[in-house]
C-alpha cells in the first residue's frame, strides 16, 4: 500500500524530464515532494564540486521533508533521473491531510526517523572499509513486493564512494557466500542477520 498517495490527492503533478533539478543543496525548503511516478536522485556536493550519491528515492517516497520539517537550508540537493511526476506538500496542505487522516503524522515520524539514520549511516560509512560500506547502503535502501533492491553497480559505487569494479567484486563475493544474489539491476538479500554483522565492522 502506497502510504503518501493520500498527498496527491485532487493535485496535479508537476512533470520534470530527466535531469531536472527539482531542489538545491543550500535553499530554503518551503515544501517537500511525494514522487507518483519515476525516479529521484539525492546527492551531497562539496565546495570543490564532488558528488556523493546519498540515494535512490523511487515511486511511493517522499523527497526533501527533513529540511522541510527542520526549518534549516537543505543539506542535498534532489534531480530527476528518470521522467518524474512529483506532488509538492507545504505546510497548509500537510495540516489539511493530517487533520483528516491523523495516523499519517505517526507514519511520517518513522519517514523522518529513517531518513536521520540513512545520513548517520553515511556519515558513519566514510571510516569503512569498502565492503561495510556497500552492505549498508544496501540494508538502508527499501526493497519492493518482490524482495528487491533497485540499484546498479554504478549507483551503489556513487553512493558509497568507490568505483564500480570493487561493487561487482565485493557483491560477487557476498553471493558466493550466499548472503545476496545478484540480479539485472537489483539485488535481493539473502541473510539479513549476517549482512547487518558485517554492516557493523563486527
Amino acid at each position: 500500500m502506497d502510504t503518501w498517495a493520500l498527498l496527491a490527492e485532487g493535485r496535479t503533478p508537476q512533470l520534470c524530464p530527466p535531469g531536472q533539478m527539482i531542489y538545491l543543496q543550500g535553499t530554503e525548503a518551503e515544501q517537500f515532494y511525494y514522487i507518483k511516478s519515476g525516479t529521484v536522485k539525492c546527492f551531497i556536493s562539496s565546495e570543490n564540486g564532488d558528488e556523493r550519491t546519498l540515494t535512490l528515492h523511487r515511486s511511493g517516497e517522499l523527497i526533501g521533508e527533513a529540511a522541510f520539517f527542520d526549518g534549516q537550508p537543505r543539506i542535498s540537493s534532489a534531480v530527476a533521473v528518470t521522467a518524474c511526476q512529483l506532488v509538492s506538500v507545504n505546510r497548509e496542505r500537510l495540516y489539511e491531510i493530517f487533520s483528516k487522516h491523523p495516523d499519517l503524522a505517526m507514519a511520517m515520524l518513522e519517514y523522518l526517523a529513517k531518513t536521520v539514520r540513512l545520513l548517520s549511516i553515511h556519515v558513519d560509512g566514510a571510516f569503512l572499509q569498502a565492503k561495510e560500506r556497500i552492505v549498508r547502503h544496501l540494508l538502508s535502501l527499501t526493497p519492493d513486493q518482490k524482495g528487491l533492491l533497485h540499484c546498479t553497480h554504478e549507483e551503489i559505487g556513487s553512493a558509497v564512494g568507490v568505483s564500480r569494479v570493487t561493487v561487482s567484486r565485493v557483491l560477487n563475493d557476498l553471493a558466493r557466500q550466499g548472503l545476496l544474489e545478484t540480479r539485472y539491476r537489483a539485488v535481493r538479500l539473502l541473510d539479513a542477520g549476517t549482512l547487518s554483522r558485517i554492516a557493523a565492522a563486527e
